[in-house]
């Protein structure tokens, strides 16, 4: 191989982080030990596991991506963890005084985790070959989710429990399989994106607990009603969680618009020669890294990320442009009116009320901020920006001194010239975020 090609691999494995080698890791353990145990003792029920295995497969064959690049597959996960809850296949079988369908199942844990891997991976060649890789920690955690939920009911069956027990138990494990994958999540991003843990838990709770909630009930409707109705149970309950995923995918798709919306329009200073070329977005990924660095939701970083990306469009109303665009070399007042100007612009378009507060605010200086309005309390002293706007504030001053440059002493001038000011100008906790993320920045 050449020194090209070995530069480029490594690359590739340097994008992933250590929780996510490792989580995969494991699930290729499982995926191992599971195909080897089904190979040796033959696969029992047939056709059953081809049944949930094309399940399976479709489920990943129309997976999609959720806000914040969260990659899931409700179908997929709805019928592996079904097939690890199968008590039975229709009545069949069973005596008079058993609990329903308790004796018709016959498949192991292993086999769900091999069913389940080997649907997975057929649901995934149709991507691969157009050319959309999976995202391989994304499929380890749907894979470790469901042999959870295997590995911890299955064995449940041989205790001939009554069927409500059973029902308890199947509840009980599900619920138990969501808070792991939500925790297993939880550990890769905040690794991942730099956030801290308990941040990344409240952001992964709030993205994912609804979906999850629906596709485990989906699962036990599946098992349930297979048990009691036969495989054509599959077709019936099915269609609640591909509902869902419509609607999810439909509120991701309005959220994928409002960004791709907000940063066309946060070019046209950029194309009217206001701003430099690609300050709009330097600045939005600074105050976006800024704000993880300080504990904010995801949430409030996505509205973050709208403001810093359009806190410049005000200058669309000056008739004499800025020198480079560099509203930190304009007066105060000056910078004011840019930024209420701005604000005006996006209050029209009347869903990003708050991101037009944050972006009217950016440009008040940390110490004396803003008036009290007519609703805040009796205490009259001035009241600093949000958090947002003074992010925005040191991240826009921080570009309009470097812009592209990478020169380290150079940054380190412009960080000391905020800490400076940073006794009435700007925030200091803010600036020695902006420290912490530039220095990393530079070391990458």
């Amino acid at each position: 191989m050449s020194s090209e090609g070995r530069t480029r691999e490594r690359a590739a494995w340097q994008t992933i982080d250590s929780g996510q080698l490792l989580l995969i890791a494991t699930a290729g353990l499982f995926v191992i030990v599971a195909i080897t145990q089904v190979a040796a003792v033959g696969l029992r029920q047939p056709n059953v596991a081809i049944i949930f295995g094309v399940l399976i497969a479709l489920g990943e064959l129309f997976r999609m991506v959720m806000p914040g690049n969260r990659e899931v597959a409700p179908i997929a996960g709805a019928g592996a963890m079904g097939y690890a809850l199968l008590v039975g296949v229709g009545p069949e079988g069973a005596p008079p005084d058993a609990p329903l369908g308790v004796v018709a199942a016959e498949h192991s844990a292993l086999q769900v985790v091999a069913v389940t891997a080997v649907g997975m991976l057929i649901g995934s060649l149709p991507h691969i070959a157009v050319g959309r890789s999976p995202r391989l920690d994304a499929m380890a955690r749907r894979l470790f989710t469901a042999s959870v939920v295997a590995l911890c009911f299955r064995p449940m069956l041989s205790l001939d429990l009554v069927w409500q027990l059973l029902l308890a138990v199947m509840g009980i494990v599900v619920i138990a399989s969501c808070f792991t994958d939500v925790l297993i999540a939880a550990v890769i991003r905040a690794e991942a994106v730099r956030a801290r843990f308990g941040i990344a838990l409240r952001d992964e709770i709030e993205a994912k607990m609804a979906l999850c909630a629906a596709t485990s009930a989906t699962a036990m409707l599946i098992a349930v009603a297979t048990t009691a109705m036969g495989e054509a149970a599959l077709l019936i309950f099915t269609v609640p969680i591909l509902v869902t995923q419509f609607a999810f995918r439909r509120y991701a798709g309005i959220r994928a618009t409002y960004l791709q919306t907000v940063r066309a329009l946060s070019r046209v200073t950029e194309v009217g020669g206001y701003v430099e070329t690609g300050h709009s977005r330097r600045v939005s990924r600074l105050a976006v890294a800024m704000g993880r660095e300080l504990g904010m939701s995801e949430e409030e970083l996505l509205e973050l990320e709208y403001a810093a990306l359009m806190h410049d469009i005000g200058q669309l109303s000056l008739g004499d442009p800025i020198p480079g665009g560099a509203t930190v070399l304009a007066s105060p007042a000056e910078q004011r009116r840019i930024a209420e100007l701005g604000a005006e612009v996006i209050k029209q378009t009347g869903v990003l009320d708050r991101v037009a507060h944050i972006v009217q605010l950016s440009s008040h200086p940390y110490r004396t901020g803003r008036e009290p309005d007519a609703g805040d309390s009796a205490d009259t002293r001035p009241v600093p920006p949000p958090l947002a706007g003074r992010i925005i504030k040191v991240a826009n001053a921080y570009d309009d001194l470097v812009g592209e440059s990478r020169d380290r002493d150079r940054g380190a001038a412009v960080l000391e010239r905020l800490r400076l000011d940073s006794a009435a100008e700007y925030d200091p906790t803010v600036v020695e975020a902006l420290s912490r993320v530039v220095d990393r920045r530079l070391r990458q």
